[in-house]
């Protein structure tokens, strides 16, 4: 249970780390469902002789994605939603028209057993990189100017530009890394599966983002943790992990999900002083 548990997390952590990075800057990156799908159509693609030639260019894509995404939001002033959502709905057409809407076979078994091999009974390849990523991402936003900066532009835009923070150049990157995230997921995911599709894998953005806001992370921005993004990622995890045990049917996985979000927004709000 503990090694399905951690191969969950290994799955949606990157995305929900993502979401939550762009989260904390106050933006919302839908992108990363359609990215999920499509860079893993790359990595298979690509990767036969040379799997890590796969991961680094779908890696690659989804950082060029990101950022392109991320200069049309600053230069153009629109909002992040409308254009993610443009993002996902290209990235899940261009995983339609690659697969031709079926499964592409990964022909490297050996790579698949490789990252679903157990380590230490209850860790792989693909959750210790996502623990590696998750502790990268703490010690950046704890140690770094602009793990500060970020923040800062996630309280409050405008005096972040008085002080001296380029919001323009923070904001592009955080979506950089939010895509690359994505892609680094759904490479190792596709390899682990032995297989790429252009449908299958989209339904990891909203236990992403019910994810990120169990972390902690604020919808209003400037507030949330990677560390905190961890713990709402095995909350989901050790909750769909358990309730598979027990054979509960899915759509109550649903249910369970939203009343635990219920819990969260109701303890926040009670945090909150009413003036």
């Amino acid at each position: 249970t503990a090694f399905s548990t951690l191969q969950q997390f290994a799955t949606i952590g990157p995305i929900a780390l993502g979401l939550g990075l762009s989260m904390i800057v106050r933006e919302f990156d839908l992108s990363v469902g359609g990215m999920l799908s499509f860079s893993g159509c790359i990595a298979v693609l690509t990767g036969a002789k040379h799997p890590e030639l796969g991961v680094a260019l779908a890696a690659l894509f989804g950082l060029i994605w990101g950022l392109f995404q991320g200069v049309i939001i600053v230069w153009l002033l629109l909002g992040s939603i409308g254009v993610t959502l443009g993002g996902l709905l290209t990235l899940g057409g261009l995983a339609f028209v690659v697969t031709g809407n079926t499964s592409i076979s990964y022909p490297r078994m050996d790579v698949a057993m490789m990252l679903n091999n157990p380590l230490l009974e209850i860790l792989s390849p693909r959750s210790i990189i996502t623990l590696a990523a998750f502790v990268a991402a703490a010690l950046f936003m704890a140690r770094t100017r602009v793990g500060r900066d970020i923040y800062a532009t996630g309280s409050d835009r405008r005096a972040s530009m008085v002080a001296g923070v380029r919001t323009s150049t923070l904001i592009p990157a955080v979506f950089a890394c939010s895509g690359m995230l994505a892609a680094l997921s759904g490479s190792l995911l596709s390899y682990s599966l032995a297989a790429a599709s252009g449908v299958a894998l989209t339904d990891t953005l909203v236990p992403a983002t019910a994810a990120a806001i169990i972390g902690g992370v604020s919808l209003t921005g400037g507030k949330g943790t990677p560390i905190g993004v961890v713990g709402g990622v095995l909350v989901l995890c050790l909750l769909s992990s358990g309730l598979n045990a027990v054979g509960t049917p899915p759509a109550i996985h649903s249910v369970v999900t939203g009343a635990v979000l219920f819990l969260v927004a109701g303890a926040l709000a009670a945090q909150v002083p009413v003036r």
